[in-house]
């Protein structure tokens, strides 16, 4: 559930709501921006009791977006953009990393190795600042995570694998394989949030920075999909 709320400035009032929030029957957890106006509810609360608590925090709610003279968003749309925005800028900082390491001598195979070397020592990097945090969000759409806990701790640790292998350029070809498991079963529950349109944190870069689940997160996990078979068709043949 996403409701739009009007009147925040700073991270104190993202604490006061977040308080308020939480307090209300049902509400399994909530991420509150104040930079965007939105809060993020997970559970199955009454909307009413939802609104009825922000109002009685000192702000207004809606689950519509609502422009105001000093709103910087003017849709949902430029709303979700804004969210995205870091983890579009780590992807531009990956591709022009690896093309750099590439610069004298362009081998796409290489660069696909050094493109996700790179991804996943960011990515895995982002998953350790808040380690104890990761695995419950991301056992909320990953479907090996949601059965099986230990995977949830154990996952930026194979991504911290992942990434010496492709660097390193050792065990390229279990570790492509590896890749296409992780990243194929993710993307399955990634999916299915998408299509029944639940939202969801996404945790593909931690918990640290509060990004939605969208078609953002398929798109990436699709071009690391698409390497992968690349290069171990390339490998393969």
């Amino acid at each position: 559930m996403i409701i739009y709320i009007q009147g925040m400035h700073c991270e104190s009032c993202e604490d006061t709501l977040r308080s308020a929030i939480k307090e209300v029957v049902d509400v399994n957890n909530v991420c509150v921006d104040h930079t965007s106006g939105t809060a993020i509810i997970e559970g199955s609360p009454s909307k009413s009791d939802i609104f009825q608590a922000i109002k009685e925090s000192g702000y207004e709610a809606s689950e519509d977006f609502i422009a105001t003279p000093n709103s910087e968003f003017t849709s949902e749309e430029d709303n979700h953009f804004t969210q995205l925005l870091p983890l579009i800028i780590i992807l531009i900082y990956i591709f022009f990393g690896a093309l750099t390491t590439n610069r004298e001598s362009l081998d796409v195979g290489n660069f696909m190795m050094d493109f996700m070397g790179l991804f996943f020592v960011v990515f895995s990097l982002f998953k350790f600042i808040d380690y104890k945090s990761f695995p419950s969000a991301f056992a909320k759409y990953d479907p090996l995570a949601k059965s099986v806990a230990f995977y949830a701790w154990l996952y930026p640790f194979i991504e911290g694998y992942l990434a010496l292998s492709f660097l390193l350029r050792f065990n390229i070809v279990s570790s492509i394989i590896i890749t296409i498991v992780i990243l194929g079963i993710t993307s399955f529950g990634v999916l299915e949030k998408l299509v029944k349109r639940e939202t969801v944190q996404c945790a593909c870069i931690g918990t640290t920075l509060n990004l939605p689940l969208t078609k953002a997160t398929i798109i990436e996990n699709g071009i690391m999909l698409f390497m992968s078979f690349w290069m171990l068709f390339t490998v393969l043949k």
